[in-house]
């Protein structure tokens, strides 16, 4: 089981998550077996209101990539429609979100069914839940491996190694990391995916290209999950 997180919103954790699922499905289907994957969220903001109640698009996508099959609300337990942050949503709502009341909402009987679980988290590693709470503190106790994508773009060198560190500081391991292009005009991206695999302190799962199609289905071709087998 993994945690992943991003250098910051909208780094692309969902699509390196969904497309890290897809490439162990590949893997399990030829090898001919029976092994299962499954991605869940546990806090969602951003939902749509359907007649089964909130969904968010990114818990379906990681439903849609795991051969493991569960509920939506085993998937994505906590769900705010509001694009906000989650604390303010909750607040708002007054809904508990500190990192025990998370816990408790979390179907860890049904995830344990997975040979292969990821846990996406929301924003950034320092997601903040509300009276100095951080979504870190859920990670620390739940003691979880952390796989980091890293949002390729002006910046990312500081955010990528900043967030390496707190999670190193935590006392947490870094699994591995993904680079993924979300500024397809980013100047000299060569060097800058070199530098990193200079500093980066854990092994290096793939680069995303800026892909015209960004599913899981493409995004797979570049990523090496043999590292987090290992684990």
């Amino acid at each position: 089981m993994f945690f992943v997180t991003g250098t910051d919103t909208d780094s692309g954790k969902t699509l390196v998550s969904t497309a890290l699922l897809t490439a162990f499905n590949r893997d399990v289907l030829r090898a001919g077996s029976s092994r299962l994957s499954l991605g869940v969220k546990p806090v969602a903001s951003g939902c749509e209101i359907t007649e089964k109640g909130l969904r968010n698009s990114d818990a379906l996508k990681l439903m849609s990539a795991s051969s493991l099959k569960l509920s939506y609300e085993q998937v994505n337990p906590i769900s705010f429609e509001p694009a906000i942050a989650p604390h303010i949503a909750a607040k708002q709502q007054r809904v508990n979100l500190s990192p025990e009341a998370i816990l408790a909402k979390l179907d860890r009987q049904a995830w344990a069914q997975a040979d292969f679980c990821l846990i996406e988290g929301a924003g950034g590693w320092r997601l903040p839940l509300g009276e100095g709470r951080y979504l870190s503190e859920l990670v620390q106790q739940l003691n979880l491996p952390v796989i980091l994508v890293v949002g390729m773009k002006l910046g990312c060198l500081n955010h990528a190694l900043l967030t390496q560190e707190a999670i190193l500081a935590d006392g947490l391991t870094v699994a591995g990391w993904v680079a993924n292009c979300v500024d397809p005009n980013m100047s000299v991206f060569d060097e800058n995916l070199a530098s990193l695999k200079e500093m980066m302190v854990s092994p290096f799962l793939g680069c995303i290209p800026h892909l015209k199609q960004a599913d899981a289905e493409h995004a797979a071709n570049f990523m090496n999950i043999q590292p987090l087998l290992m684990k």
